[in-house]
């Protein structure tokens, strides 16, 4: 009866209707371009994915938005939906190739960032990438922390020094550091090569860094990491309908999830940001058709 009460008088005064209680109180989305579902048991010395892995839940059929290339996946990621309603459809996608069927205060479809700072306006947030197509599709003037390496990512592990001092700095509630080095290698050498492999080691060192960052400043136990990828790949490209391309990993880990659990139900990309706000405890977009993946919480 209470809940029924503050439901009515939020819709009464115009009020968004939050969750009683957050599932975690910080998000860390480690956004990895180009990482592919498909022969991932060949990655070796990668303990720190493989311990979020096996101690989280997880997916290896994640499915992308079609096409299966960066732009329009990374901008249904954010925003929650797929590219017919937020209008970004291309890998380069700067505007809307088709007029958004809804836009915030901001003239952008809503992101997970700009919901996130309307309804908990002094929330620290955050996004740092090395492939600059993102500051397109994350509506930049919604968030607390904006960086772009522009070094690149080849030299990734200077960029995750910045990445740690974030997180020690302010404790964000939601971050999105996005490395675009897998994509990088992929392209440049190819899909589950030798050298795709070898990064992918440099990437778990982040990733372990990350997680090291956390426990520092006193979050971790409060946190829920998520790692998942853009797209897969094959050969030197993707962007295709081989599934190699379309499938990527998700994996969910840290406060309330449950351990060691295969998602069986059917994810796609735009389920990342509805996943986000489920966490938070923060009230999901009318405009947005992606669902929070419930499966993995306790």
């Amino acid at each position: 009866m209470k809940k029924l009460i503050v439901i009515l008088l939020c819709a009464l005064f115009g009020m968004p209707v939050l969750q009683s209680q957050p599932i975690a109180n910080h998000v860390i989305l480690i956004g990895l371009d180009g990482w592919a579902s498909h022969d991932l048991d060949k990655a070796h010395d990668i303990p720190n994915l493989r311990s979020l892995i096996e101690g989280g839940a997880c997916s290896m059929h994640k499915r992308s938005v079609i096409p299966s290339s960066s732009g329009v996946n990374w901008a249904s990621m954010f925003m929650g939906t797929g590219p017919e309603m937020h209008g970004y459809t291309t890998w380069g996608s700067k505007t809307p190739e088709v007029p958004s069927i809804a836009t915030n205060e901001n003239g952008i479809f809503p992101t997970i960032f700009s919901v996130i700072r309307e309804q908990r306006p002094d929330a620290e947030t955050g996004c740092t990438f090395e492939w600059d197509g993102i500051k397109y599709v994350i509506d930049t003037l919604s968030i607390s922390h904006v960086e772009y390496f522009k070094e690149g990512w080849k030299q990734v592990e200077e960029n995750c020094d910045k990445i740690v001092q974030y997180i020690q700095d302010k404790k964000p509630v939601f971050f999105a550091p996005c490395f675009d080095g897998i994509d990088g290698i992929g392209h440049e050498k190819g899909w589950y090569t030798e050298d795709y492999y070898d990064y992918l080691v440099r990437i778990d060192s982040c990733v372990g860094r990350i997680i090291q960052a956390l426990k520092d400043v006193g979050i971790y136990d409060d946190t829920v990491i998520i790692v998942t990828g853009d797209h897969g790949g094959h050969d030197q490209g993707h962007g295709t309908l081989d599934m190699r391309d379309m499938e990527s990993p998700l994996v969910l880990f840290g406060k309330n999830v449950r351990v060691g659990h295969q998602l069986d139900e059917p994810i796609v990309q735009y389920d990342i940001a509805a996943t986000i706000a489920y966490i938070l405890g923060i009230d999901i977009p009318e405009a947005w058709r992606g669902k929070p993946v419930k499966q993995a919480f306790e």
